[in-house]
C-alpha cells in the first residue's frame, strides 16, 4: 500500500518562477540571491501547509490561465527591478539592475489574476512594489543614504532594522506587536502609494515597509487579504520565528473563503 501524500489535498498557492539566469555573462550579484531565496519562499508556502504551484510563462508550456486556475492564493517574491517605464519613470537610471520584461509580465500576470480574482495574495519586496505600480502607485528609483540601511554591507546578506506597524493592520495582527526587525535588500521603495492600498508600516527613516488593501468608503464588497511587505521573511535573520507567520496568515485566509475566485 502506497503511503498517502500529506499535501495532495493542501490547498494549492502559485509562485511565479524567476526567470533571469544568474550564470549569464555579467549577471549581478543579486540575481544569484533572487533564485536563492526562492526557494526557501517555496518551502515555508509548504511549511505553512500549502503545496506551491511554481508559474511559468505561457510560452514554456501549459497556459498560464490553465496554471492559475486551481490556486487558491499567490506569493509574489523578490527579484530584480520592475521596469520603470511601467510607472513613468526613468528606464535609463544608472542604480536599475536585472530589468527584466518576461518576468514583468510573469508577475504582473500573477498579481493582477489576484486582484481580479478576490484572492489572497502576498507580495514580497519587488511583489509589493509590482503590486503598488499596478494599483497606480510609483516608486523611489534609487533610494537616498538614510540612519536606516536598507542594502547589506558587503560580505553580508541582509541589512537589519526595525519597522514600526500600524496600529489595527493586518501586519500588526499577524505579529502581534508593534515593530519587528526584519531583513532588507532592495534600493528602490514605493513612493506614491496606489489605489486602494494605504501603508501599515515603515522604517524609522520614513520608508514604506508593507501596504495592504482596504475597503474604501462606498465600497459594495470588502476588500480581499492583498498584502505586500518591503522586506524579506523568507530570511533566517533576525528572528527564525519571523519567518513564518505571513504565510499562515496567508494560508489562514485562503480557508476562511475556501472557494473564492477559483475558476471551475
Amino acid at each position: 500500500m502506497s503511503t498517502p501524500d500529506p499535501m495532495a489535498s493542501a490547498p494549492l498557492i502559485g509562485i511565479p518562477v524567476r526567470l533571469s539566469d544568474a550564470d549569464a555573462p555579467g549577471a549581478d550579484q543579486r540575481v544569484l540571491e533572487a533564485n536563492r531565496i526562492f526557494d526557501d519562499v517555496v518551502a515555508l508556502i509548504r511549511a505553512a501547509g500549502a503545496e506551491p504551484v511554481l508559474l511559468r510563462p505561457s510560452e514554456d508550456g501549459e497556459p498560464l490561465d490553465a496554471q492559475l486556475s486551481g490556486c487558491r492564493g499567490f506569493v509574489v517574491p523578490g527579484g530584480g527591478d520592475v521596469d520603470p517605464a511601467l510607472y513613468g519613470a526613468d528606464p535609463n537610471h544608472p542604480a536599475l539592475y536585472d530589468v527584466n520584461p518576461a518576468q514583468d509580465r510573469l508577475d504582473t500576470a500573477v498579481v493582477r489574476h489576484a486582484l481580479e480574482s478576490r484572492l489572497p495574495l502576498l507580495g514580497i519586496c519587488r511583489g509589493m512594489q509590482l503590486l503598488n505600480i499596478l494599483r497606480g502607485g510609483t516608486l523611489h528609483l534609487d533610494l537616498p543614504e538614510t540612519a536606516v540601511r536598507h542594502e547589506p554591507e558587503p560580505g553580508h546578506d541582509w541589512a537589519v532594522h526595525e519597522v514600526a506597524l500600524s496600529a489595527g493592520s493586518k501586519v500588526a495582527e499577524v505579529f502581534g506587536r508593534d515593530r519587528i526587525p526584519v531583513s532588507s535588500g532592495h534600493h528602490q521603495a514605493v513612493d506614491r502609494v496606489g489605489d486602494g492600498l494605504r501603508v501599515s508600516a515603515r522604517a524609522d527613516d520614513g520608508c514604506v515597509e508593507a501596504v495592504e488593501a482596504h475597503t474604501e468608503a462606498g465600497a459594495s464588497h470588502t476588500a480581499a487579504w492583498t498584502v505586500g511587505v518591503q522586506w524579506h521573511p523568507e530570511a533566517f535573520v533576525p528572528s527564525a520565528e519571523l519567518r513564518l507567520p505571513l504565510f499562515r496568515a496567508l494560508l489562514e485566509q485562503v480557508h476562511a473563503e475556501p472557494r473564492a475566485g477559483v475558476r471551475s
